[in-house]
């Protein structure tokens, strides 16, 4: 795994919320709070497990994404580039 301290991120995440409807309230460092749907990511084998409600849930913050316990992870770029902004959040 990447060491974080050495890498530039540009969209940091800093907290992680799982909603309802395969949603995701993500809020990044210095860039506010945004809403990520998480329904067209959900397919094939892979990630087809994140249709598991409880499993999607338990989504959590590493040092440099998103991830789940089987290894799902989505890049900070793509969620912060894919979401829309919230005027409150996390």
């Amino acid at each position: 795994m990447p060491d974080a301290s050495n890498m530039d991120l540009c969209n940091k995440i800093i907290a992680v919320k799982p909603l309802d409807n395969y949603m995701l309230q993500v809020k990044f460092e210095g860039k506010g709070t945004r809403l990520f749907d998480m329904k067209p990511y959900i397919k094939g084998e892979f990630f087809g497990q994140l249709k598991d409600k409880d499993y999607f849930n338990s989504v959590y913050l590493t040092d440099i994404s998103i991830e789940w316990a089987n290894g799902q992870d989505m890049c900070p770029d793509v969620i912060y580039n894919n979401s829309i902004r919230v005027r409150r959040g996390l």
